[in-house]
């Protein structure tokens, strides 16, 4: 066969991404006796390998070939930096522009500035834009784009916006670059006046427009804005991606919208998209949230069902929904399953025994934890301390605070402020004192209301004194801090102490929100099967 005839055909594996056809294909050319230094093919091979990801063939008959076209470079370079050796495909961008055998094109200096992002080096990508302005490619839109993209992602918004501003015209994606870089920036309102502006212009946006968008409300937490976004979507045919649909049951998962992030669950697999890891991550919690151990379960069988990827990520998820629900034996069932472990598994397994008062099998996870190669971090340190300040373990807790040191890991607030409550629990309030004192500057909200709280339960009111004076002039965000410290004078007759916090607080505007009961009626209650 001729290369008349080889040459559609290799294309068609470039388009379809068919590496084994491709392959064989070569195969024909090899056994036909042509010299592969002087193929006609050659180029086609390299787009063929490089575009399904086969980078050390490609490399291979690129290295072999004594002149390389810029069809050759730009599938090298995009190819590289698509599965992430940016530094790589940055090499061979400097090799091609130092030869000067072949020219980059629109389609180099696209896949350069993609690179940039992978490297979020701001200062290269400069270089590149300078490149792009010396050789005439400025006003080249798919240039422009790539790096409106690039400076947007690697935190420049400015530069971004100065290049959209002075595009003599612009495309769907021009806009979609420029809404996305302000979604992902969290400047929401500017992202929703650019897309205002989109459409007066007569540009209709597209689901990677209205994507962008609606996934920066959604991780925002702003769920009411991106549901409305993902309704008009629906509503005009769109289809929102398997990463709008994750956004969505995140943020409503986030934002304790159980029901409404399960139903919404249940649309997607409707619509026919196969959930991931991340999808199964973002869902777990609202089951936990809720105690449903029904939809838990539900979700967990729907992982094997559709063979769904059960990594370290999905497994942490499924510990922490079996924690919240009560159901210790499963967590660990899972916990034990769970092959390839990472902190976080071992994290939430400590955490499930100590908020379940399994104290022993918490501290024995944790000791054994070194023993398996893994070392824990803050995280792991936090869990393992609450747990023993709610057993009254007061030596074992401040041993493990005094080994974090010779483990690499800095106590942070969170693990002060559980030794402070371990130490106030057990009566000894005059050593939570003195850490107190210690790490005055790093006090925040919880040392503090660990701290009066003791002070409260033990009677240690001159020692709750000595403190108040120092605590009124620091910044509390929280209240607890201050009625504590105000129910301890109320109890000693301290009137005047009581009022003078009343002000602090008006001052500062720190104010004590009511409380609220929750009933559910069973008239109300839904029940949302997922469907197999």
């Amino acid at each position: 066969m001729d290369s008349n005839r080889l040459g559609p055909l290799l294309k068609l594996c470039m388009r379809a991404k068919a590496l084994r056809p491709g392959k064989q294909i070569h195969a024909h050319i090899v056994a036909s006796g042509d010299d592969p230094k002087t193929g006609s093919l050659n180029s086609s091979l390299v787009g063929v390998y490089a575009g399904c990801g086969d980078i050390d063939s490609a490399r291979k008959i690129f290295k072999m070939l004594p002149k390389q076209s810029t069809f050759m470079w730009n599938w090298m370079i995009s190819s590289s930096a698509f599965e992430g050796h940016c530094d790589i495909a940055f090499e061979y961008f400097s090799q091609m522009h130092c030869q000067g055998e072949a020219f980059p094109n629109k389609f180099t200096f696209s896949a350069i500035s993609k690179a940039c992002v992978g490297l979020m080096d701001v200062k290269i990508g400069e270089q590149v834009h300078g490149i792009v302005s010396k050789m005439g490619f400025q006003n080249e839109v798919l240039v422009v784009n790539a790096l409106i993209d690039m400076y947007s992602k690697c935190g420049r918004l400015d530069f971004s916006r100065k290049l959209f501003d002075e595009m003599p015209e612009r495309d769907v994606a021009s806009w979609t670059c420029m809404i996305s870089g302000y979604s992902q920036s969290r400047k929401f309102e500017e992202s929703l006046l650019l897309l205002k502006q989109m459409k007066a212009q007569g540009l209709e946006p597209n689901e990677f427009t209205l994507n962008s968008v609606l996934t920066g409300y959604a991780q925002s937490g702003d769920c009411y804005r991106a549901f409305e976004i993902f309704c008009t979507m629906r509503n005009e045919g769109l289809t929102p991606d398997l990463v709008t649909w994750n956004a969505m049951i995140a943020g409503f998962s986030r934002n304790r919208l159980n029901v409404e992030a399960i139903a919404l669950f249940r649309d997607m697999l409707v619509s026919g998209l196969q959930p991931n890891a991340v999808t199964i991550a973002g869902l777990l919690p609202c089951c936990g949230n809720c105690g449903s151990m029904h939809r838990g379960r539900q979700v967990h069988g729907l992982i094997y069902r559709r063979c769904l990827n059960f990594n370290a990520f999905t497994a942490s998820a499924l510990i922490d929904m079996y924690s919240k629900c009560g159901s210790v034996r499963n967590a660990r069932l899972v916990f034990d399953q769970t092959m390839e472990k990472n902190v976080a598994s071992w994290n939430v397994m400590i955490g499930c025994y100590g908020k379940h008062g399994l104290v022993g099998e918490s501290i024995r996870l944790f000791e054994s934890m070194r023993d398996e190669g893994m070392e824990a971090n803050q995280v792991t340190f936090t869990s393992i301390l609450s747990a023993c300040s709610h057993a009254g373990l007061v030596e074992k807790g401040l041993k493990i605070f005094s080994s974090m040191a010779g483990r690499g890991v800095e106590p942070c607030k969170e693990h002060y402020a559980c030794v402070v409550d371990l130490l106030c629990r057990a009566g000894r309030v005059p050593e939570a004192y003195e850490m107190v004192e210690g790490i005055f500057e790093e006090v925040n909200d919880s040392i503090i209301g660990a701290f009066f709280n003791g002070c409260r339960i033990h009677g240690e009111i001159d020692i709750a004194r000595k403190m108040a004076e120092k605590i009124l002039r620091m910044e509390l965000k929280r209240p607890g801090g201050y009625v504590t410290l105000s129910n301890i004078y109320a109890a000693d007759g301290r009137w005047d102490w009581v009022e003078r916090l009343r002000n602090v607080m008006k001052h500062k505007r720190v104010y004590k929100k009511a409380g609220v009961s929750c009933l559910q009626s069973p008239a109300k209650l839904t029940i949302l099967d997922l469907p197999t």
